[in-house]
């Protein structure tokens, strides 16, 4: 057998939940552990993990992300109350995601995996729509409060250096009601500023960014300010040498435009924001399943994983021991782009090349006809198209990788 890859350095994995983690074993299986020596820093991110350990396994992961520089994670529940009861947890523990962004202090960006054989719901997409997702705050860190009666709602802010506390009437309250407080940082913010702009320099590729500020003055208006103020002190000029472009619109307009591109741009949005078009672009472009995501954090961690979720339907079906086809695209390029980083900054080109030859191996493989249901229902009508299940698509994969591997 021809001797295994070495991965230089260690490499922090987090294991998911339901039909991903299925998914990721035989990835691992199949795909990585024939041809790549590697140490792994391994954390089960199970959601009953999780709730055994109190979340303290979600807070060491991202801390080894810290500690190894690079991080490739599986899907995973965020429990509602509905899963609290479905695995007898303690609480409907905060999104895993949502806690490793917000230590890292990551921008995430999105951008899909496009095969010739399926074209883009929108038909002016040329070049994948990459999204840059803000990985702080919003509805994710939020607060919010049942109002029970009627009464008047106020927020103080207490200064830390001991000044006045200070009042601000929000509403009056004449019956029942809700209350969302959303919050940012603003070093955040020009982090996430300036994650985007250095991702669109080294892609080449122009950046928008929307917000709501005319109805949001404050909130969206600080953004806007920011990535205004940090793009004209520190970018302009080389954005202007790289002969690409940063562009600010309303969201809706943004929205609007998009549709009408060619793609091959960023689009920079809030975390929530970024969450549901990153969905749109997905689904439009092909399937939830082709979405790459990368968390980038301005101290240099980076953290990989499929932007969807844990495949919940195909997962019961598979405990009934039904045959099913879901894709695995997402997951592997997960892997993928998590070893390119590790070889890059590590100096080991075989192992970026080893990267390059496994997504090689998965786009031919689709381009060939062989494909899960999801993508055989987009895909150009053919004779020779084939779907498969699950392990049959990996299988496929696996059996296209080798011929380019050993011929």
């Amino acid at each position: 057998m021809t001797k295994k890859i070495k991965v230089k350095t260690t490499l922090v994995e987090m294991d998911g939940d339901e039909m991903t983690r299925v998914m990721w074993q035989m990835v691992k299986d199949k795909l990585l552990l024939p041809y790549l020596d590697m140490d792994i820093d391994y954390f089960d991110l199970h959601v009953k993990h999780r709730d055994d350990t109190d979340d303290q396994v979600t807070f060491d992961a991202a801390r080894a992300i810290m500690k190894y520089g690079v991080g490739i994670k599986c899907a995973t529940i965020t429990p509602n109350e509905d899963r609290v009861k479905e695995y007898s947890l303690k609480k409907a523990w905060k999104s895993p995601n949502g806690t490793i962004r917000a230590m890292l202090d990551g921008t995430v960006f999105r951008k899909p995996i496009l095969v010739n054989n399926i074209k883009p719901s929108v038909s002016s997409w040329k070049k994948p729509i990459t999204i840059g997702r803000h990985a702080y705050g919003d509805v994710y860190d939020n607060f919010e409060l049942h109002i029970p009666r009627a009464g008047k709602l106020e927020v103080v802010f207490t200064p830390a250096n001991g000044d006045k506390s200070q009042t601000t009437f929000v509403k009056d309250f004449p019956s029942a009601g809700i209350v969302q407080i959303n919050h940012n940082m603003e070093q955040s913010i020009l982090s996430f500023a300036r994650a985007c702009f250095t991702y669109a320099l080294a892609e080449k590729i122009d950046v928008w960014f929307s917000t709501k500020d005319t109805i949001s003055k404050i909130y969206d208006a600080g953004f806007r300010d920011i990535f205004d103020r940090e793009f004209a002190n520190n970018w302009k000029d080389r954005f202007a040498k790289a002969g690409i472009e940063y562009f600010f619109t309303l969201i809706d307009d943004a929205v609007a435009r998009i549709m009408k591109t060619e793609g091959g741009i960023l689009w920079a949005l809030k975390n929530y924001d970024g969450d549901v078009m990153s969905d749109m672009i997905a689904s439009a472009s092909g399937s939830l399943a082709m979405m790459t995501s990368v968390l980038v954090s301005p101290n240099g961690w980076f953290e990989y994983e499929a932007a969807h979720g844990t495949v919940q339907k195909h997962y019961y079906k598979h405990l009934k021991g039904e045959e099913t086809s879901s894709n695995s695209m997402a997951l592997i390029f997960a892997w993928t782009g998590g070893l390119r980083k590790r070889g890059e900054l590590d100096g080991t080109p075989d192992v970026v090349k080893f990267a390059s030859q496994v997504e090689e191996a998965a786009l031919e493989t689709v381009e060939g006809g062989i494909m899960t249901g999801d993508l055989l229902l987009l895909a150009e009508k053919k004779p020779s198209n084939k779907k498969v299940n699950t392990e049959g698509f990996i299988d496929a994969i696996a059996a296209t990788l080798k011929k380019k591997l050993h011929g």
